[in-house]
């Protein structure tokens, strides 16, 4: 799988009529806040149809614009797909919709697995540090892309959750409608239990992958292993945890137990890393794991994702560059820098200014 052509307008500060893209590696270089984070986050769009940087759609539609447009041209294959993606200011309101091939797409879920990408940012690099949630967020997302099923579960789990907290703001006041509680209890149980069987065997996977990638980036002087943590650690008890934590949520006014407490531990020589391991060590993990993804997606559909760096280089020492580099030979990959030094003989040069996007001669 590989992005052949993109083009976007007013998407950011982005005005690209249509660049052609390498199978192989892609350089985006130029100064900072010319737009090159810009272009992987327009890729990113187009497989998620949201945003890892924005807190509203709104913000990704340029200032002076009222719209903003992105193309996707994607060959999997013998077969090519052209991804589209529109975003409309109306008002307060701010519209998005995705088209593959000029047909609307209803559904999210039969958008998810079509254009299989792997994002990695610095802030990845600090995913054992982070907070819990961006530890959840990393696990669902490429289990989003694996599987429709899970998507589903996920966004049923959380709309269940949303009325549950709402009835539990109002039985702070009024008390009598306690028993409607059963009937939301039951559903988070439905989904809560999916969703903890399907993320431990994803993290069993990734722990296993994840190991070895690690071993292989220290030569075996350092072990890896990623744990996964549900909140409720007895899944066939889980409408148990909750009728237990009913009365505190009642206090609260919110839910206290379920899969969205959720973490994961990165153990290191048999230790959290969290806690005890250097950032050395930290960043080794994180990178064995963003590895990892690329390797259950390969397995798990027979495609290779599309790789998006953003200026992670400059967060590796020669030596991570290095077993980085060796990893994506056989992967479209779209790196940013602020330089070329070092890095214009790895694949197709591409000139960040301004928003627009050049090819550079070699």
């Amino acid at each position: 799988m590989y992005i052949s052509h993109l083009s976007a307008h007013d998407f950011r500060n982005l005005a690209i009529e249509e660049i052609e893209l390498a199978q192989g590696i892609n350089i985006l270089h130029g100064n900072n806040a010319q737009g090159k984070t810009n272009f992987l986050e327009a890729i990113y769009f187009c497989a998620f149809v949201r945003s890892l940087r924005a807190s509203s759609d709104k913000e990704l539609i340029n200032f002076n614009a009222t719209t903003a447009k992105i193309r996707t041209n994607l060959v999997r294959g013998a077969s090519t797909q052209t991804i589209d993606a529109y975003i409309e200011k109306n008002g307060s309101r701010t519209i998005k919709s995705i088209s593959i091939n000029r047909v609307p797409v209803r559904h999210m879920k039969d958008l998810l697995g079509r254009l299989l990408v792997v994002m990695f940012t610095p802030e990845d690099l600090r995913l054992i540090k982070s907070s819990p949630s961006e530890r959840r967020r990393f696990m669902d997302m490429e289990i989003c892309q694996l599987s429709n099923v899970y998507y589903s579960d996920l966004r049923e789990y959380h709309r269940v959750l949303k009325q549950r907290n709402a009835l539990l703001k109002i039985l702070q006041k009024d008390k009598s409608q306690t028993d409607s509680l059963e009937a939301w209890d039951e559903q988070l149980e439905k989904y809560g239990v999916r969703i903890i069987k399907t993320r431990t065997a994803f993290i069993e996977k990734l722990s296993g992958i994840s190991k070895e990638i690690h071993a292989n980036i220290t030569q075996s002087t350092e072990s890896l292993e990623i744990v996964y943590n549900p909140n409720i650690t007895d899944a066939e008890n889980y409408l148990r945890e909750l009728n237990r934590s009913r009365k505190r949520d009642m206090i609260q006014g919110s839910t206290s137990c379920g899969i969205h407490k959720d973490d994961l531990t990165f153990i290191v020589n048999g230790v959290p890393a969290r806690n005890f391991g250097s950032q050395g060590q930290q960043r080794t993990a994180a990178l064995s794991a963003k590895l990892a993804e690329i390797e259950i997606i390969k397995q798990s559909t027979k495609e290779t994702p599309v790789l998006l760096l953003d200026d992670v280089f400059s967060e590796l020492d020669s030596g991570r560059q290095k077993f980085l580099l060796s990893q994506i030979s056989d992967i479209q990959t779209l790196i940013t820098c602020t330089g070329v030094e070092g890095v214009l003989d790895l694949g197709r040069v591409l000139h960040v200014e301004n928003g627009s996007v050049k090819h550079c001669p070699l």
